[in-house]
C-alpha cells in the first residue's frame, strides 16, 4: 500500500514538473511569434467623362498563409498621398478618385498591423485628361490617422484649382466630411475655400477630427437612498390605513393629509425627472468605439446651375 501511494506521488511530481516547463516554453513561443509577410496589389481603372479622369481603384491585401489582412491601405501617386481606406473582412479597399491632367504613378501601401507586416503594391501608371472647364482637386495629408478614445487630430486637406484661367468669378469650395464613427466630429478651418481667376496654387484648410472618452454617471452629494427606498412603502402604508379606519372618521382624515404630503414629496424627490437630473447628473457619455473606419472628405462648389463634387478618403483607426 504504502508502495502505491508513493508512486503516485512520483507521478504528481513529474507531472507538475511537466506543466512548470511546458507553460514557459508556451509563453516564448508565444513572444516569439513572428508577424506573417503580406502582398499587396493594386488594380486601376480610369474613366473619362466630361473632360475629366476618374480612376476607380481596388487594393488588396493579403497575408502569407492566404488569409486577408486587416487596417488600413493607403494610394499615393509618385511617393504623395492621396487617399486612405480601410480594409473590409476580405482584406480589400476601394478607391474613386478625380485624377488632374497628366501622368500619374499609382501605388498601394500597407502599412501592418500586430500579426502582419507591411507591403507596397507594384506601381500602375494613368495618363489623365486635361479638364476643359474650371475644377479643382482635392487631396489630405497624411491620409491616415490613429487616435484613442478622448483625443484629438490634425489633417491637412489641399484645394488645386486647375484651369482657373476660364473663370470669370471666384469659384466657392466647401467643404464636409462622412462616415465618421458614433461620438466622432470633424470641423473645418476655413470650411469654405475662395479660388481665384487665374491661380495655380494649392489653398489649404485644417480638418480637425474629435473623439470621446467614456464618461460615468455623476453623483452629487446629498442624496439619502435609505430615505428614497422608504418613501413608495411608506405610501402604501398610509394608503391601506386611510381606507381601513373607516369608523375613525379623524384618524382617516389624518391619513390622507399624510398621503398628499407624501405624494408632494415624491414630486419633489427622486421620482421627479428634473430633481435627478440635477441631484445625479446627465446619463454616462459612451466612448467612441474602436475600429478602422474609412471617411469621406468631400469638397463641392457650385455656381447656381450645376454642382461640382470630388471626395478623397482618410483611414481612420480608433484604439
Amino acid at each position: 500500500m504504502r508502495g502505491l501511494i508513493r508512486r503516485g506521488l512520483r507521478l504528481e511530481i513529474v507531472a507538475a514538473m511537466c506543466i512548470a516547463l511546458a507553460v514557459p516554453a508556451f509563453g516564448l513561443a508565444t513572444e516569439n511569434a513572428q508577424p506573417l509577410a503580406t502582398q499587396t496589389t493594386l488594380a486601376v481603372e480610369l474613366h473619362d467623362q466630361a473632360g475629366r479622369t476618374t480612376a476607380n481603384l481596388t487594393a488588396d491585401v493579403v497575408g502569407e498563409d492566404g488569409q486577408p489582412a486587416t487596417g488600413a491601405v493607403v494610394v499615393t501617386d509618385h511617393g504623395r498621398e492621396l487617399a486612405g481606406a480601410a480594409l473590409n473582412a476580405k482584406g480589400e479597399a476601394t478607391f474613386s478618385l478625380a485624377l488632374p491632367a497628366g501622368e500619374h504613378s499609382l501605388s498601394a501601401s500597407y502599412a501592418g498591423d500586430a500579426a502582419h507586416l507591411g507591403s507596397v503594391s507594384a506601381s500602375a501608371t494613368a495618363e489623365a485628361q486635361a479638364t476643359t472647364t474650371p475644377d479643382f482637386a482635392i487631396t489630405i495629408a497624411p491620409a491616415t490617422l490613429s487616435l484613442k478614445a478622448g483625443q484629438s487630430g490634425t489633417i491637412l486637406a489641399s484645394i488645386t484649382p486647375e484651369n482657373s484661367s476660364a473663370l470669370t468669378a471666384p469659384m466657392f469650395v466647401t467643404l464636409s466630411c462622412s462616415g465618421l464613427p458614433d461620438q466622432s466630429s470633424c470641423s473645418f478651418t476655413p470650411g469654405n475655400i475662395e479660388i481665384l481667376p487665374n491661380a495655380t496654387a494649392a489653398i489649404t484648410s485644417s480638418m480637425v477630427v474629435q473623439t470621446q472618452q467614456a464618461e460615468g454617471m455623476l453623483t452629487r452629494p446629498g442624496t439619502n437612498n435609505v430615505a428614497l427606498a422608504m418613501l413608495l412603502p411608506g405610501a402604501l402604508g398610509l394608503g391601506g390605513l386611510a381606507w381601513s379606519m373607516r369608523r375613525r372618521r379623524w384618524l382617516q382624515r389624518l391619513s390622507l393629509m399624510a398621503l398628499v404630503g407624501l405624494v408632494t414629496a415624491l414630486g419633489a424627490s427622486s421620482c421627479n425627472a428634473r430633481y435627478n437630473y440635477y441631484n445625479h447628473g446627465p446619463p454616462p457619455n459612451p466612448a467612441t468605439p474602436s475600429g478602422t473606419y474609412t471617411v469621406n472628405v468631400t469638397a463641392q462648389s457650385s455656381n447656381g446651375v450645376t454642382a461640382t463634387t470630388h471626395t478623397t478618403t482618410l483611414a481612420f483607426t480608433v484604439q
